[in-house]
């Protein structure tokens, strides 16, 4: 069953469990705050499954059958640049883009990867047109997925994440978080200090990771950045990205109708 149409009693059950798995753990793990910075439209139509910035353009992957795509728009003024629609019964999942764009993947050609949530494939992408160049098969689902030093990091909604090959998508490693292990983690990015932040499904929690180790270095709360009257007809929170060279992120939701600008402080 789709995700957005899982009953809210399941999804209650699931934040009992995550926040069972916080017993002992919550006074040992810093708390940082989130201060926002700016705020941008985004479409509410967009069930945000993924969200990377690499210079001016924005790219943005979502979901469910009959409605995932993968689009490219100016940072700056958000003009679409080129888009690409997943066919039914394909659900679109987390992207990365990685390679030449990358100077730790040197004289290989750029990639943007695209999950699926159930289907087991991950499309390689052009960057620029986004036109599709390949597939290839994983085993179990698929979530989020960012890039660092000559890896890849996927999540499949469990409290593992696993590395892949930036070029072949061949497994590497993985890890498991060394607390909250009730934890269902989502769409990821990978920032320029070498962690992780992770969504937490289906929560309004960020998690900051270690992502050698799999230590959960800060949680972050991001209730409350919708007013109650909105966010009460849209999804889960999901879809983060660091804007390059600076410490700021822009988060967002699954038909949310807000991009935010911010940036994470300690609390």
């Amino acid at each position: 069953m789709e995700r957005n149409r899982r009953s809210w009693a399941v999804g209650v059950l699931a934040g009992l469990l995550f926040m069972s798995g916080c017993a002992g753990t919550e006074d040992a793990i810093p708390r940082m705050s989130i201060e926002v910075i700016d705020t941008r439209p985004h479409d509410p139509m967009a069930f945000t499954q993924g969200l990377e910035v690499e210079g001016d353009i924005l790219y943005e992957g979502t979901g469910l059958p009959g409605a995932s795509s993968v689009r490219a728009s100016r940072l700056t003024t958000g003009v679409e640049l080129a888009r690409a629609d997943l066919p039914a019964p394909y659900f679109g999942e987390g992207i990365t883009l990685t390679g030449a764009t990358s100077t730790e993947v040197p004289h290989t050609e750029a990639i943007l990867w695209q999950l699926t949530w159930q289907d087991g494939v991950a499309i390689s992408r052009d960057p620029v047109t986004l036109a599709e160049r390949g597939r290839v098969r994983y085993d179990g689902e698929g979530w989020g997925l960012c890039a660092q030093a000559g890896r890849l990091v996927m999540s499949d909604g469990t409290d593992r994440l696993t590395f892949r090959d930036p070029v072949t998508f061949a497994p590497n490693g993985s890890v498991r978080l060394t607390s909250r292990n009730s934890s269902r983690l989502n769409e990821l990015e990978c920032a320029a200090d070498g962690s992780v932040y992770a969504n937490v499904w289906p929560t309004d929690t960020i998690l900051r990771i270690d992502p050698d180790s799999g230590r959960i270095l800060a949680t972050i709360d991001a209730a409350g950045l919708l007013p109650a009257t909105v966010r009460a007809t849209t999804d889960t929170l999901n879809g983060i990205a660091q804007l390059p060279g600076t410490d700021r992120f822009l988060i967002t939701g699954k038909n949310w109708p807000t991009m935010f600008e911010v940036r994470f402080t300690s609390s």
